[in-house]
């Protein structure tokens, strides 16, 4: 069955996003709360993620290279999007993305690495920018014929202006290890306020160029729809990874099904200890404690979950959730005490 490779150092999964930087991105997205600017709030939410995946892999060690993470900008130019020490690379081992930050921003009194800044010039040359994935990605699949196929995410607020994507799309869908098809995901994202349309099945009702960021999405594999349905999406088996009119909390949502999925493929297959030498502990009543290794504790609940129901497969998704929401009550309840 495709899309059920381990994700591991010798096996690597791989994130590349595109990102529109053309003219229109200077716009205010619609959002009823921060009042950014498209292209502010695009970056802020990539570099979020970034961070946030550099946590999630990080160990004892340090940060292990789980996946190779690239962005891609397109506007008046198209290239790489990093900035700093990583500018002009296309793909990045994580550790490197770690290493390497070129600035910081603050949040809740927090400052948070960025890798890249707010882009918005030219026009939105869409087709260059996937064909220039698709170059990376060839390479890369080339290199990792076992490992879990790329996810290509591309994140606009309007139509291609240098031709029709869908073609130059459906040639990096066609790129394949031996687990899969890469997977092509696209989040339109609107300074309008017109109803968001999540997860479709199909493209009746979407305006204007909506049917063809719909053709060019890839239907949702099992795992990715099993995550969409814990984050409370009504999904079908022909769900797509496309979004139209998102706002900056629909973009983060977005971008969650991708890294949660993606995340417990690693969390599943990632130092789980034998069951012989594991003292099985009721999941509700484990002590959890600060230790500031947020995923190792994560990992440790979602493994107790795992082995209270049996270690069955193909739930891994469900239990990391579980594991998170578990993890997040009880560090509110020693927040109090």
């Amino acid at each position: 069955m495709a899309y059920e490779a381990e994700i591991t150092v010798a096996n690597p999964g791989c994130f590349l996003f595109l990102i529109d930087q053309s003219g229109s991105m200077a716009d205010r997205i619609a959002d009823r709360h921060e009042g950014k600017t498209k292209a502010q709030g695009v970056a802020d939410a990539i570099n979020e993620l970034l961070s946030d995946l550099v946590n999630r892999c990080t160990r004892s060690d340090g940060v292990r290279d789980y996946f190779d993470v690239g962005v891609i900008g397109y506007g008046e130019k198209v290239g790489p999007a990093f900035t700093g020490v990583l500018a002009n690379r296309d793909l990045v081992p994580l550790s490197e993305v770690a290493k390497y930050p070129s600035g910081s921003m603050s949040k809740a009194k927090t400052e948070l690495p960025v890798w890249f800044g707010p882009v918005a010039e030219g026009d939105t040359a869409m087709c260059a920018a996937l064909k220039r994935a698709h170059e990376v990605l060839e390479v890369w699949v080339r290199r990792h014929r076992t490992s879990y196929p790329p996810i290509v995410i591309n994140i606009t607020d309007g139509d291609a202006k240098d031709g029709n994507p869908i073609e130059p799309s459906q040639h990096i869908a066609n790129l394949s290890t031996r687990d899969g098809n890469v997977l092509v995901f696209n989040c339109h994202i609107s300074a309008r306020r017109d109803k968001p349309v999540l997860f479709p099945h199909d493209d009746e009702d979407l305006p204007a160029y909506g049917p063809r960021l719909f053709q060019m999405s890839s239907v949702l594999p099992a795992k990715f729809r099993e995550a969409a349905l814990n984050l409370g999406y009504d999904v079908v088996a022909d769900t797509r990874g496309f979004a139209f009119n998102a706002d900056m909390s629909d973009l983060v949502k977005f971008l969650d099904l991708g890294k949660h999925t993606l995340i417990a493929r690693v969390a599943a297959t990632d130092s789980i200890v034998p069951r012989d030498q594991q003292r099985i502990i009721p999941v509700e009543v484990m002590e959890i404690k600060n230790t500031g290794r947020r995923e190792d504790e994560i990992r440790t609940i979602a493994f107790y979950i795992w082995d209270g129901e049996d270690r069955p497969q193909g739930r891994d998704v469900k239990h990391w959730l579980k594991a998170e929401t578990i993890w997040e009550r009880k560090h509110a309840e020693l927040s109090r005490v």
